[in-house]
């Protein structure tokens, strides 16, 4: 029996009614019989007969999708719903041709707020029931809110969330070097220029791009962390708009200044090979060499702290550990970063009452208890992360003076987020110019 002494029940008076209303007309007379769950945190979902199902789609797989299914093995046996879930590494395609097809799962798990938008406007998304709109107003800042909510409608809520920019390096490789964690961008760069003198490591910076169809999106990560450190948020919100183009010159700064990091072949790729190397090294690999002492950086989110190998260390005097990459000034708040929305394709009772557990903060402090993850749910304990970095990191993202902002791929349209721009950073990191990349990235923008 999970410990539930850091869970509230999951709806707000307000909407505890209304979904119990809701959910009476298709539910069981009696719970299903449970032998290790504690049902207290489930009641108010009610209990589904016999082979009630309800399907959930999405990117989230191997490890982490067996970690899902227990997230909400409790559940399935306090309200009889059994939830069939099915990864797929093709779902920005896939859940399209389902949709259009007739065939969508009930629930799907949107990585980028822009393809969710997509759904919503071509009218195959039903809008959040009551209660998931009650949660996200409890539980979730207005910015997190505003990734599920489509022209002022409400067609989700946020799952799972990570931290962008941080740069992992060894703490015994800069204790033994007397290098310090910097503070600003340009201590950033004398430390990179520094190691690069030293001679003690092949090159400063680590880094790879490659990830199948999705190739370029670590590049992506980078030019996103630049423009918001150097331009600001509302520079960085126009840019997502279209109303500041990628040709105009923050944009184009923040190209040039991450150039000066990766593109320089004195700086990189440690372990890995040349500038060129970065295309086609995994990017899930593109950190390893730190280990072996050929590298010293890697940029990279919250989420890598899952590929280092068993058994490495994540601690501020472990293996590995991690600082946020600086701002121009020293103390700078603003981080992007990334995350799911949760969003319905049917209206059915019992794809409401799911829905709805997945925007509790009963739910954020399950899954992410299990390691791994983090959430943005401002219920969520930050005692019940699975490590000290990801503890920092919840704490960010619970932090009211932390400017955040969803990382910039996924907000954009498609054709540009998922397309012109992971492709441009794979041609400029080949060799191809900033003016010429930026002006092939803004040239697809849809009119």
């Amino acid at each position: 029996m999970r410990s539930t002494r850091h869970r509230r029940l999951l709806i707000p008076l307000a909407a505890a009614a209304t979904v119990g209303l809701a959910l009476t007309g298709c539910t069981g007379d009696t719970a299903p019989e449970t032998s290790d769950a504690d049902c207290g945190p489930y009641e108010t979902y009610g209990t589904f007969d016999e082979g009630t199902e309800v399907s959930i789609y999405g990117t989230i797989s191997d490890v982490e999708a067996d970690r899902l299914n227990e997230s909400w093995a409790d559940f399935e046996s306090c309200t009889g719903i059994d939830v069939v879930y099915e990864p797929s590494k093709e779902f920005e395609t896939q859940i399209n041709v389902r949709a259009q097809g007739g065939n969508p799962p009930n629930l799907a798990i949107f990585p980028q707020p822009g393809l969710l938008a997509a759904q919503a406007e071509a009218g195959y998304l039903v809008p959040a029931p009551d209660s998931v709109v009650a949660n996200a107003q409890e539980f979730w800042s207005e910015d997190w809110q505003a990734y599920g909510t489509v022209e002022d409608t409400v067609y989700g809520a946020p799952l799972m969330a990570s931290v962008k920019g941080y740069v992992w390096y060894s703490p015994t490789m800069f204790e033994e070097n007397g290098w310090e964690v910097p503070e600003t961008l340009d201590e950033l760069t004398t430390l990179s220029e520094e190691i690069a003198g030293a001679g003690t490591v092949d090159k400063p910076w680590c880094v790879g791009f490659a990830s199948g169809d999705a190739t370029g999106w670590p590049g992506t990560d980078w030019i996103e962390d630049f423009v918001l450190r150097q331009a600001g948020p509302e520079v960085y919100d126009q840019w997502v708009t279209n109303e500041v183009k990628f040709t105009d010159e923050p944009i184009t700064t923040a190209f040039d200044s991450v150039g000066a990091f990766i593109r320089e072949p004195a700086m990189v790729n440690g372990g890995l090979g040349d500038v060129n190397s970065i295309a086609t090294t995994e990017f899930g690999d593109a950190g390893l060499p730190i280990l072996d002492g050929t590298c010293a950086l890697h940029h990279q989110a919250t989420f890598y702290e899952g590929f280092w190998p068993e058994g490495t260390t994540v601690a501020e005097d472990g293996d590995v550990w991690a600082f946020l990459l600086p701002g121009t000034e020293a103390g700078a708040n603003a981080v992007t970063g990334g995350g799911e929305i949760v969003a319905a394709y049917s209206d059915a009772e019992e794809v409401a009452a799911f829905q709805t557990y997945l925007s509790s903060d009963t739910w954020a402090n399950i899954r992410v208890e299990l390691g791994g993850v983090i959430s943005a749910n401002k219920g969520l304990d930050p005692e019940n992360a699975s490590s000290d970095l990801l503890s920092n990191a919840v704490g960010i993202l619970q932090d009211p003076e932390t400017t955040f902002r969803f990382d910039a791929s996924d907000l954009m349209p498609g054709a540009v987020g998922a397309g012109s721009f992971w492709k441009g950073m794979v041609d400029w990191i080949g060799g191809k110019s900033t003016a010429d990349t930026t002006k092939f990235i803004q040239d697809s923008w849809p009119q």
